[in-house]
């Protein structure tokens, strides 16, 4: 069940990232288990190079995205957003970069949280709704 009534575009406190490192712009879902982020690409985005978001640029979207989650369950308690890191990264699957004026939709699920530590399956999709990049990973919040 979606826990947001309409998409959230104004996501600067919701993620500890601030510019020109945000890589999500919109809280498209939200709910105990599930996220689902959106982002435009830019050809002034730092991670923007020939035409195309970068794969490390696809990376920082999923983990991005995964901090939107940690970040909106903690507003919604009321509670500042916190500082998380990146873990590990499996199972990375690129399939093609998104170009500029793309918007990408990156989809997480948790499939573990225990004490800061977060386990997800995530995968971005382009504006055809094609399966672009996959990977698992686990995000830890600071302590």
């Amino acid at each position: 069940m979606n826990l947001i009534q309409e998409p959230i575009t104004d996501i600067t406190e919701l993620i500890p990232q601030k510019d020109p490192f945000v890589l999500v712009n919109t809280l498209e879902y939200f709910s105990e288990k599930e996220v689902t982020s959106s982002f435009t690409i830019t050809e002034e985005h730092i991670f923007c190079e020939n035409g195309v978001l970068t794969e490390a640029g696809l990376i920082e979207n999923m983990a991005q995205t995964v901090a939107l989650h940690t970040g909106y369950d903690f507003f919604r308690k009321g509670e500042q957003a916190p500082t998380g890191y990146i873990g590990s990264v499996k199972r990375v699957a690129i399939e093609k970069l998104p170009s500029l004026k793309d918007v990408i939709t990156t989809k997480a699920t948790i499939l573990q949280e225990f004490m800061g530590v977060t386990m997800v399956a995530i995968k971005v999709f382009n504006d055809r709704n094609e399966e672009i990049a996959s990977s698992e990973m686990k995000t830890v919040i600071a302590s």
